[in-house]
């Protein structure tokens, strides 16, 4: 993890915890917003989210939106 996210607890979903399975893991930045990782590649690429952003991901994905 970068000097920018040190320190951050990423959480994987309970529901994803089986080996061999596509999972991402989440953290709350103070302010609201979010960073994402795949946990496969805990070295590779950190996504950030602002709070509006995240809303709108979360709700897109209730929604049944892909990307």
């Amino acid at each position: 993890m970068d000097a920018t996210h040190s320190g951050l607890i990423l959480r994987k979903a309970s529901h994803s915890s089986a080996e061999g399975q596509n999972c991402v893991e989440v953290a709350t930045l103070p302010g609201g917003g979010h960073v994402m990782r795949d946990s496969k590649g805990p070295d590779g690429p950190i996504l950030s989210f602002t709070p509006a952003e995240w809303n709108a991901f979360i709700e897109g994905a209730k929604d049944g939106e892909s990307g």
